[in-house]
């Protein structure tokens, strides 16, 4: 049975936000339908998209937005990404059912949400305390379980590494040498990487001593915040 401890909804708001019912699962579909549309491909990636319940991380009186293709303000500054960022970056991590994957910048929880549908073991770290204790109180009354850790996100999470994955939701000034020295060989980084305005999406291979990238279209994420991101 879902929990309704819940830290910024009350008991009877989300109670209603929890149900999953015919319409929702209906506006789901129509979702990953628009997704495949603008050129998503990993048939993986959009039947996670379909499963996980995007209605349940926005307040009662905005969960007409949870289904549209954009992003949303969750507070704090912060953002739930866009479904299309979310997919493009799931598809470009290329999960394999097992993958250890470092995310950083929780937020939400809701890209943390697709890894663990795609049978990743999931570790993320957010360097908000609001967002952080929030998020690691809700995505359990949802059946997501992934590690939760509270910190710079820059510098990765050396204690855990190596990775198989590692995924950044948030724009980086540059390339964390962190990161890419937490990647087991043959490991990929997906990150966007520019201006505090808009990046350019990253992906970042390892093989043996060598970083194999490949750039793809602009994003606009919120600042990586951290000791290798932008200063605060």
């Amino acid at each position: 049975m879902l929990s309704t401890n819940h830290p910024h909804y009350p008991d009877n708001c989300f109670l209603e936000m929890m149900e999953d019912n015919y319409k929702l699962r209906g506006l789901r579909n129509k979702l990953v339908k628009k997704l495949r549309e603008k050129g998503i491909t990993d048939e993986a990636v959009l039947a996670a998209i379909g499963k996980v319940p995007r209605h349940v991380f926005f307040e009662n009186a905005l969960i007409d937005h949870a289904y549209q293709d954009k992003a949303f303000p969750i507070g704090e500054g912060q953002t739930i990404s866009q479904p299309f960022t979310v997919a493009f970056q799931s598809e470009k991590l290329e999960v394999q059912p097992g993958d250890k994957i470092l995310e950083i910048g929780t937020g939400s929880g809701y890209q943390a949400c697709v890894l663990l549908e795609l049978g990743a073991k999931v570790y993320t770290i957010e360097y908000n305390r609001v967002l952080y204790d929030r998020t690691r109180a809700l995505l359990p009354t949802l059946g997501y379980r992934p590690y939760f850790f509270h910190g710079d996100g820059s510098k990765g999470l050396p204690t855990k590494a190596p990775f198989n994955k590692i995924i950044v939701t948030a724009g980086a000034p540059v390339v964390p040498v962190a990161l890419t020295s937490q990647l087991a060989d043959g490991g990929i980084l997906v990150i966007p990487v520019g201006d505090r305005e808009k990046q350019s999406m990253l992906q970042i291979r390892k093989v043996g001593d060598k970083l194999i990238k490949k750039e793809f279209a602009n994003f606009a994420f919120v600042p990586l915040l951290g000791e290798q991101g932008w200063k605060t």
